[in-house]
């Protein structure tokens, strides 16, 4: 605008400004160059017609636009230099933001892409194995039927009669059946010590000692789909002789010749090794191989195999070995259970049935926070950029009253914001990748390792520089809209004009608006459970934090009112001071307020949430639990017998062993279908009042007994419509469905699990039927221990102790995976938000120079001055955190109260932390930029 206005005052040829309009310095010189150029153009629309002429009536219009877009870029240069500290706290906000949103983009899609290994099968061109899907239809209110899909946690098996017609479809060379059988190994010589050091003061790292180790029996075909190869003797040809691999041996040092001591679901047995096996490669399970039919004896499931592992002919591609395949096996086995043929990367699906499982609980929730990271990020870019931009108001309006356009002034601020915003996206985007990196180291796990394609990083870091950078050029031009539109005599009062008070009419509406939804969806919360409890929580806190940013400078006039009197009372003339410059600035202070709302209630919300079930459900798990002693055993689990052995040693008054498997529940949520995947508790019903407790308030737990009954947690029966005597159809861990009598209804779910069943009814429908553990009520109240010690001699791996609420949780009290998303959405989004603390503050604080300056001028001491801004810190530290603790005790009060009927709960410690971490966070944006940099005259310790 300046070069224009220059160009007016000379003369130019080119001037189309003010100058030119009003005949301004340009003099008879310009209009004699018009009246030449219009008699040249009149003369050449004569010669060349309209079409010519209509190109030069263009032509002024281009110029004029050339004009706009050279005084636009000439005001943005200038302007970022003059307030490159105000943009340098954007730059920072922006970066970070960008480096959220593809540090999770890129876990997004790693997760999305993830495949369980392939070890067992790395050998094999094919394996058939049984579809770990279920599905359930139904038509939600006025729409098409739709499906929901989940993962069975169970192996589901096929017919063995599969085999044959695998081996007989065209281009297949072999097909094996591949079953595996957790088995624990000893070597002869130290089996009796390692069972009674198992039993009693053994390592328990799930083998004993150093001459036990845990293992996956094999048969000796399927040694091939690896491929196994031998080392040294040979095959297994009997029942007694087993081979077994390289790093087995070494644990149990073992040899070719030597006798080792076997452990299936039975009584152990002694085997002769005649071989030794190696892969080449590292990783995977110790194995143990044996004849295939004696596998097939041990296994327990004579009639059906894990897996079908196939070997093609030479020259057969992956495809047409699939398409041969599909045509010779059947649709559909065991009943609805669809027969898979698996290729590539798809075979480590039958190593793995629950890999997926887990990978589609882990989206949703990873997929909400990456929504609540989205909305965050463009909160902080909305009100940093915001505020930004409303600290220039005064210079914008004075640049309109003397001429500048409204589209020059919209233009020069959207050129700046995208400048910085685009240098900030790219550097960001660069960020990303090192923390989507951590993050994914966090969640992978040995079942499930998360892939990184090469595509993959790029991809996300493309996706979050465009999302930054498309973002903020809009927030920009719209928050400087209030000033470029008005007229220019308007413009010259609003140069000097205080601080509106009061944000517009639709930001209060619908903030107001917000807030109400807010506390209508906490209140529906309180009246439903599960999943829809889960969302409306979420809804509620979302639409609340919102409402804070929209009615911010109401909240902090509240805010003003209630601690301004302690700070005049108690802080003397600089609390008078900070007093009324918070009370004259509530735009200011709203926006100061609103990013430490936001750390607070988003951190508050995802510990206490946690932290309320964990509670609930070590209470509940401490009540119900009457034993006193626990068995445990190898990771595999102990076998059916060592209960039995439990139970007839001196001094036991009950025992029961513990079966964990799942089960899948299929119903409807407002139509619409919902396959929910539960753990549950396999129990000995004639064991159970000596030794758990679930709190019966309706039926008798011992009639749990048999194949077809079931006990229902009180809450979830109520949601179910259920009660004494009713049927509830359930899909067991491998798909079968049953329908189950229910016979006791009980309290304590949360801790217990939503259903309990009969040990026998899960035994046959689980991937390895063997109990975790065994609870042990003795007579005498803990002298039992010597002799279950002895009784479990046999039982390499058994150990004995006290027992531990922990114990009969159906949930860990942690897991590696509750711990990472712990990191993920505290740690990794609350330093965002933190980081938007001191980047908003510190942005404040730089545009406040000139009020300093003033002070100062009017006689306010540099040490008032300075004690003012502390004072004004800790007004904003203590609205803020006051302020996210009631958004947070909403939706969390809420959920409580819908989920476990108590109180939510935050461990103190944790809020401390919280505190000081925002109490830093202020201190470090409002104050450092006051004694260093630009505020230095005015409150640094020298002039």
């Amino acid at each position: 605008m300046s070069a224009t206005v220059r160009r007016n005052k000379t003369g130019n040829e080119n001037g189309n400004g003010t100058g030119n309009e009003n005949g301004t310095g340009t003099g008879t010189g310009t209009g004699s160059r018009r009246r030449t150029g219009s008699r040249r153009r009149t003369e050449n629309e004569n010669e060349n017609g309209s079409g010519a002429g209509g190109e030069r009536a263009a032509r002024p219009r281009a110029d004029v636009r050339a004009g706009v877009r050279r005084a636009s870029a000439f005001l943005a240069r200038r302007s970022l230099k003059a307030h490159r500290r105000a943009w340098g706290a954007v730059f920072t906000a922006t970066t970070a933001a960008a480096a959220l949103i593809g540090a999770f983009a890129f876990v997004v899609g790693s997760l999305l892409l993830a495949q369980p290994p392939v070890e067992r099968h790395a050998g094999a061109d094919a394996v058939v194995a049984g579809d770990q899907r279920v599905t359930y239809t139904a038509k939600p209110w006025g729409s098409e039927p739709k499906t929901a899909t989940a993962y069975l946690p169970e192996r589901v098996r096929l017919d063995r009669s599969l085999v044959a017609k695998a081996a007989s479809a065209r281009g297949v060379a072999k097909a094996v059946a591949d079953d595996s059988v957790p088995v624990t190994v000893t070597a002869t010589g130290a089996g009796a010590g390692a069972g009674s050091g198992g039993a009693g003061a053994g390592p328990g790292n799930g083998g004993g000692g150093a001459d036990t180790a845990a293992a996956v029996g094999r048969s000796w075909a399927a040694a091939a789909l690896t491929p196994y190869r031998l080392t040294d003797g040979n095959a297994p040809r009997t029942a007694g002789e087993v081979v077994i691999d390289g790093a087995l041996a070494a644990a149990t040092g073992s040899g070719t010749g030597s006798h080792v001591t076997l452990q299936f679901d039975g009584a152990p047995r002694s085997y002769t090794v005649s071989g030794i096996a190696g892969t080449g490669r590292r990783g995977g399970s110790p194995a143990v191989f044996l004849t295939e039919h004696h596998l097939a004896a041990v296994a327990g499931h004579p009639g059906t195999v894990d897996a079908i592992g196939v070997l093609a002919e030479e020259g057969v591609s992956t495809d047409a070995l699939r398409a041969s395949l599909e045509a010779a096996l059947p649709d559909r086995a065991r009943g609805d259970r669809e027969v898979r043929v698996l290729t590539g990367a798809e075979r480590g699906q039958a190593e793995h049935p629950d890999a997926l499982g887990a990978r589609d609980e882990l989206l949703p929730l990873l997929g909400s926070i990456t929504g609540t990271v989205f909305m965050v990020a463009l909160l902080v870019i909305a009100t940093t950029i915001s505020q930004a931009v409303h600290q220039r108001s005064g210079e914008l309006a004075l640049l309109r009253a003397v001429g500048a356009t409204p589209r020059q002034l919209r233009s020069a601020v959207g050129r700046e914001v995208s400048r910085v915003a685009g240098a900030a996206a790219v550097l960001g985007a660069v960020g990303a990748v090192p923390l989507g990196l951590l993050m994914r180291s966090l969640l992978t796990t040995d079942p499930l390792p998360l892939p990184v394609p090469v595509w993959l990083p790029l991809a996300a870091t493309v996706t979050a520089g465009v999302l930054v950078a498309l973002a903020a050029r809009p927030v920009a031009v719209l928050a400087s809209r209030a000033v470029t539109g008005l007229r220019p005599a308007a413009a010259l009062g609003a140069a000097g004009a205080p601080e509106p008070g009061e944000p517009g009419r639709f930001r209060t509406v619908a903030g107001a608006v917000l807030a109400l939804a807010g506390v209508s969806a906490a209140g529906v919360a309180t009246a439903q459970g599960g999943q829809a409890a889960a969302v409306a929580v979420s809804g509620a806190a979302t639409s609340l934090i919102v409402a804070v940013a929209l009615l911010g400078p109401w909240i902090a006039r509240g805010a003003t009112r209630v601690l301004g009197i302690p700070l005049r009372r108690a802080a003397g003339a600089s609390g008078f001071l900070a007093d009324r410059s918070a009370a004259a600035h509530h735009r200011r202070l709203g926006a100061a307020i609103t990013p430490i709302v936001l750390v607070v209630a988003f951190v508050c919300v995802q510990l206490a949430a946690g932290s309320t079930l964990e509670r609930a459900a070590d209470r509940q798990a401490a009540a119900a639990l009457r034993a006193d002693l626990v068995v445990t055993g190898p990771a595999a689990g102990l076998p059916a017998g060592a209960a039995r052995a439990v139970r007839e040693a001196p001094g036991v008054e009950a025992a029961t062993g513990v079966l964990r498997s799942g089960v899948v529940l299929a119903h409807s949520e407002m139509g619409e279908p919902k396959l929910d995947r539960f753990p549950v508790l396999g129990v000995t019903a004639d064991q159970l009042a000596g030794t758990l407790d679930p709190h019966i308030t309706a039926g008798d737990p011992a009639d749990l007994t048999g194949r077809g009954t079931v006990a229902v947690g009180e809450d979830r029966a109520s949601d179910l419509d259920l009660g004494i005597g009713d049927s509830v159809e359930l899909r067991l861990g491998d798909g079968a469905e049953v329908r189950l009598r229910v016979v006791a209804l009980y309290e304590r779910a949360l801790g217990l699990g939503e259903f309990m069943l009969p040990r026998e009814t899960l035994a046959g429908h689980a991937s390895a039927p063997r109990d975790q553990l065994i609870l042990v009520r003795s007579a005498d109240g803990g002298g039992a221990a010597t002799a279950v010690r002895h009784a479990l001699a046999a039982y390499p791996g058994a150990q004995v102790r006290p027992a531990t609420a922990d114990d009969v949780r159906i949930a860990p009290p942690s897991s590696d995976q509750d711990d990472a998303m712990v990191v993920i959405g505290v740690g990794v989004i609350g330093g965002f938000a933190l980081l938007a603390v001191v980047s908003t503050l510190s942005l404040i604080t730089v545009g406040r120079r000139a009020e300093f300056r003033l002070l100062r001028m009017v006689g306010a001491g540099r040490r008032q001055v300075r004690r003012m801004l502390v004072l004004e810190t800790g007004m904003v530290a203590v609205a803020g955190l006051a302020i996210g603790t009631l958004v947070a005790v909403i939706p969390l009060l809420a959920f409580a109260l819908s989920v476990t009927g108590s109180m939510p709960y935050l461990p103190p410690a944790r809020y401390g932390a919280l505190a000081l971490a925002v109490a830093v966070a202020a201190g470090a944006g409002a104050l450092w930029p006051g004694w260093s940099g630009g505020g230095r005259s005015v409150l640094g310790r020298r002039t």
